[in-house]
């Protein structure tokens, strides 16, 4: 192949990423336009890579498939650190992006990995404790700044610690703001520790399996306010360490804009996941109202 046609091939790829995280994660997809130039393209093919992976599951007819796509990406990343060439236009712009040293396989095998493990989970498989929610997260979502903070030549032990925070209390606020979505998909709610949904009398044995109770909203909210202070914890201790964490640093870690953005909306509607205000705008909040946030905190070098 030329280096012409392989440039070009590289430009659809990343074009690709871009429309994939602009229609599927269009709050992130705003991040992305606040990096600098000469990170915006690692930073968009990470992105592009925990969309194919987080809907495997939902656009899949049957969770066998689902699963089968996301032990696809498993080998994918082997091969792509392999320098083996893949037909898939995420893999290729992850490709283009290993092959300038800009980014290692683990952090990507961890999050893949802790999908599959999710996707392998029995709907009546409630998670007992935090804890479990916040490895998750971690795995899921901090892996995905850890990679971009790499991208971005930044090695820095406040930032990652700062990444650290900032993906759990994500992946704490998306799991929240998913749960009528995995209700209505007949999950029984079980994205809500079983420690917190017996401590607020949501947690049932039916026919010797655990459920989550979905009658009681009272009690729904006291749960989903209590997972929700766990997620805040974490951006507070995130936005402490700012003080240490590079200059530099800072807009890769803008994500932690629309996670704050989603905690705010719980709260405004007393963290009724079921308010259809929820659903509205972007994150709850108007579209243009989320992005003046982002370019206030993004001008102010600020996450």
């Amino acid at each position: 192949m030329s280096s012409a046609s392989s440039s070009s091939g590289v430009r659809a790829a990343l074009s690709y990423c871009v429309q994939q995280v602009r229609n599927y994660d269009y709050h992130h997809y705003l991040c992305l336009l606040e990096l600098p130039p000469n990170v915006r393209k690692s930073a968009f093919a990470l992105r592009a890579f925990n969309v194919e992976t987080a809907r495997a599951m939902d656009v899949a007819s049957d969770p066998r498939i689902g699963l089968m796509r996301l032990l696809w990406w498993q080998e994918a990343i082997d091969k792509i650190f392999s320098n083996k060439l893949i037909e898939h236009p995420v893999a290729q712009a992850l490709a283009s992006m290993a092959s300038q040293n800009k980014a290692s396989k683990i952090w990507l095998k961890r999050s893949v990995e802790a999908r599959i493990t999710d996707a392998r989970r029995e709907p009546a498989d409630i998670p007992q404790t935090m804890e479990e929610l916040e490895r998750y997260g971690e795995d899921t979502m901090s892996t995905i700044l850890y990679s971009t903070l790499e991208a971005s030549g930044i090695k820095s032990t406040a930032a990652d610690h700062a990444a650290s925070h900032i993906g759990k209390a994500s992946g704490l606020a998306l799991l929240i703001k998913s749960l009528p979505y995995h209700a209505s998909r007949n999950r029984h709610f079980s994205y809500i520790p079983a420690e917190i949904a017996e401590k607020h009398g949501l947690l049932v044995n039916q026919s010797g399996q655990s459920e989550i109770r979905m009658d009681s909203r009272e009690e729904l909210c006291n749960a989903v306010f209590e997972m929700a202070s766990v997620a805040n914890a974490h951006m507070q201790k995130a936005r402490a360490l700012a003080k240490t964490v590079p200059r530099e640093a800072h807009p890769v870690l803008l994500p932690a804009v629309p996670t704050q953005v989603i905690l705010d909306s719980l709260s405004r509607v007393q963290f009724d996941v079921f308010d259809p205000r929820l659903a509205q705008g972007v994150l709850g909040v108007s579209p243009l109202w989320y992005q003046l946030k982002l370019k206030w905190f993004s001008w102010r070098g600020k996450y």
